[in-house]
């Protein structure tokens, strides 16, 4: 007897009392898990239809909405001039105005909108990638051409700005700034790149610099993050040369490990489990860390990369790491695929999770994966724009359900893809392209019969 996904969510502890519902105020949820805590989940989507609580239209970009006190923060680029150009080796140049909008979460409508004039000159330039950061009702945007700027949530008015370029003399890499900025206390960190200056940590509040830190070739699109290992807390950044962790509080180095994937493209976060880290990219790059109980180092490498068919080689979404086993997408079949995180053994894979029904390798085929808290479940936004349920264990992948939410509006190597990690958030999936986001609910009071 299958056991209820609702049930399976829900956690009892003698009270019974429901996990409470997070908000979801920046990339990859409260804590950037990519973990959904929430009881009352719909099972399956009746004749593979979602219910849509609304739609709104917006302009084009790949960052993902944030949800926040009742509030949705999406972040788009509005062209006025030039041809967008999809080619990884050909900067576009474009006019246009990069915007974020507030929504209300129940209705979709605009409350408030925040513009500025923002040329681009970078490769794949449908908008933005980085997804709005809310925190004690600030919000801060990453544009793709280095803007920073931090708003009030409520109005929109502006705090304080900086510019990557005039600020710091720092290079805007070919597909953009990418590396979703980290509230970590009372800073903000962001990924800048420069001699010296490759992690810079900002005062939250004031945007005044408080420390800088690294060098490295290109300052790559991987976003900060920040772990517990070793009884410290150690700041975890990946850029074009090595993996590196740091002290949080000064940017001080405590190790740093070489790990350099093709054309920089540092993307995906590294993701622990335990004193476990995992780290890939394009290239067959992939390196599996023990990090030291006792101190913040490294203890050994216990198996990296290399080979075609071991590992999976993540780029623009990050895999998740849960009880032993690593699922991602992987950029060079393009296929969704489990590996055992002790060998770096395949245990299997497939095209259901990014690309349902293709046969042959894809290129940087994807789906963004979050995992239901609690449970053996999954939630799966494919490149195709449908929203999949999903039980994902070390022996198969098994699809409960899907419903095809949005269109691919975006094109990737031929092909029409929407490359946007979704918002979870009240029962409900907050998903974009490049012309609408919507709201999809997950409650499963609204598909009884």
């Amino acid at each position: 007897m299958r056991v209820p996904l609702l049930l399976s969510l829900g956690f009892c502890i003698l009270t019974c009392t429901p996990l409470v519902a997070d908000d979801w105020p920046q990339w990859m949820g409260p804590t950037r898990d990519g973990e959904y805590r929430e009881t009352g989940l719909v099972e399956s989507f009746p004749d593979g239809n979602a219910k849509i609580r609304w739609r709104t239209p917006i302009a084009g970009g790949y960052a993902g909405p944030a949800v926040a006190e009742g509030r949705v923060y999406v972040f788009d680029y509005q062209r006025s001039e030039g041809d967008p150009v999809n080619n990884p080796g050909q900067r576009a140049t474009l006019k246009g105005r990069e915007r974020l909008l507030c929504l209300d979460q129940q209705s979709g409508e605009v409350l408030w909108e925040h513009s500025y004039d923002c040329p681009y000159s970078i490769s794949y330039p449908a908008g933005p990638r980085c997804t709005p950061t809310v925190d004690q009702g600030r919000v801060y945007i990453l544009g793709s051409e280095g803007d920073l700027r931090c708003l009030d949530a409520k109005t929109g008015k502006l705090q304080w700005s900086k510019n990557f370029q005039t600020d710091y003399g720092a290079e805007v890499p070919m597909w953009g700034f990418a590396a979703h900025p980290l509230v970590e206390g009372e800073q903000l960190i962001c990924m800048v790149g420069g001699d010296g200056q490759t992690v810079v940590s900002f005062d939250k509040q004031s945007g005044r610099e408080l420390w800088k830190s690294l060098s490295a070739s290109a300052v790559g699109y991987c976003p900060p993050a920040v772990i517990e290992a070793g009884g410290t807390r150690q700041l975890i950044v990946w850029h074009a040369d090595a993996l590196a962790s740091l002290n949080p509080r000064d940017g001080q180095p405590y190790w740093e490990v070489p790990l350099q994937p093709d054309y920089a493209m540092a993307i995906a976060r590294p993701q622990q489990s335990g004193n476990l880290l995992y780290a890939s990219g394009i290239g067959n790059v992939a390196v599996m860390l023990r990090l030291k109980s006792d101190s913040p180092a490294v203890e050994e490498e216990v198996w990296s990369g290399g080979a075609p068919r071991r590992a999976v080689y993540s780029a623009n979404s990050t895999p998740i790491f849960y009880q032993g086993v690593i699922y991602g997408s992987d950029c060079a079949v393009g296929k969704l695929i489990a590996v055992d995180a002790k060998t770096g053994e395949r245990l299997w894979e497939t095209f259901e999770g990014t690309r349902a029904g293709e046969t042959r390798r894809i290129s940087h085929g994807t789906a963004f994966v979050t995992h239901l808290a609690g449970s053996d479940r999954y939630l799966l936004f494919s490149e195709l724009g449908d929203l999949i349920l999903a039980r994902l264990t070390a022996e198969e992948y098994q699809e409960l359900s899907r419903a095809h939410v949005i269109e691919p509006t975006g094109d990737a190597f031929g092909r029409p893809v929407v490359w946007s990690h979704p918002a979870y958030a009240g029962r409900t999936a907050f998903v974009r392209n490049d012309k609408e986001v919507v709201a999809v609910s997950l409650d499963a009071k609204d598909y009884e019969p």
